[in-house]
């Protein structure tokens, strides 16, 4: 009996703080995701991806992909690679081609909602806007260069993914529906994450983690009360990880400079292996999307750490890290 109201406690805890993360992350993402919904029932989307044309071709895509790109961008993935599909025939890619489109897809998405997430627990807009899509092209142009340089996936790209027609033409009905379900989706998915740190610490495997990746973090500047949500960004995303952050940060649990360097290495790399897969399905090589954006992004955020020593700190305060905001 005494088992039992522990595991009930337990789990009426949990759910509490996952509602509470979640309702900080809704706060942010209900007003953002209407904000994009008027933008593509204007058809202003487009008008995005001009500018990005000739960055497209530095890279060795299409200027048309620019559009894909503007798409993601402003929406989600799932929202270029409809765009994305609906051009692939008339601009047939090299698996090079799609690698390098992928990676600056997952590299810069979904910039309204996730910067907002970021810039919640401190970190300030501008840089992390710079830093994606400075990143994003970076990465593009490196893995651009490779592939080409050494003749590697010139073979056409092998698309498996197929657009449906519901995700094209929905109703606002459908839409919003939709929405919901991603919300409540969200949800599930903090409670579950929550649930599974709270077993991980509890058989010690968090403290296991920390140990085992203290000292690449402390090489790249994140302290290890950051390391395992930093894990989490890494791997399920950077809104579950970031709105996990959040909540840490306004609890003052972990230092600012830990949650920039974290936040910053989450922007850049999150979703490893969903994502990953998810580009994949369009010809995409995991050389670039998981090997190159990892170590890319890695390497990038280490530059940043070593930079940031000789930065004045209140010049960082005000440009870069900020300040948290309490709850």
């Amino acid at each position: 009996m005494k088992f039992l109201k522990t595991i009930i406690s337990t789990t009426l805890a949990t759910v509490k703080d996952a509602a509470r993360i979640s309702l900080s992350l809704f706060k942010i993402m209900i007003p953002v995701v209407i904000a994009v919904k008027v933008l593509q029932e204007l058809n202003l989307i487009g008008y995005l991806a001009t500018p990005l044309a000739p960055i497209m071709k530095l890279v060795g895509l299409p200027g048309e992909m620019g559009l894909v790109w503007a798409t993601a961008l402003i929406n989600n993935i799932y929202s270029g690679l409809i765009v994305f599909l609906s051009l692939a025939q008339d601009q047939p890619l090299t698996a090079a081609q799609a690698t390098v489109l992928g990676t600056m897809l997952l590299v810069a998405h979904a910039m309204p909602v996730e910067l907002r997430v970021v810039q919640s627990s401190g970190p300030k807009l501008g840089f992390q806007l710079l830093i994606r899509m400075g990143g994003a092209f970076l990465m593009g142009l490196l893995l651009h260069l490779i592939y080409q340089n050494f003749d590697l996936l010139q073979g056409p790209a092998n698309i498996l993914l197929t657009p449906e027609n519901s995700a094209i033409d929905k109703t606002l009905l459908q839409w919003a529906i939709g929405e919901i379900r991603n919300l409540i989706s969200i949800f599930g998915i903090i409670f579950c994450l929550l649930s599974i740190m709270k077993i991980l610490t509890k058989i010690r495997v968090i403290a296991a983690m920390d140990f085992l990746l203290r000292p690449f973090l402390t090489m790249m500047g994140i302290g290890s009360k950051a390391s395992a949500l930093t894990v989490v960004g890494l791997t399920m995303g950077l809104s579950y990880g970031g709105g996990m952050i959040i909540h840490e940060t306004r609890s003052g649990h972990i230092d600012k400079k830990d949650v920039f360097y974290s936040l910053t290495l989450m922007s850049l790399c999150h979703s490893l292996i969903e994502d990953t897969l998810l580009l994949m399905m369009i010809g995409g090589h995991v050389s670039g999307l998981f090997w190159g954006r990892l170590i890319m992004s890695c390497l990038i955020v280490a530059t940043l750490v070593q930079v940031t020593r000789f930065i004045p700190e209140k010049f960082s305060d005000k440009y870069l890290w900020g300040l948290p905001k309490q709850s």
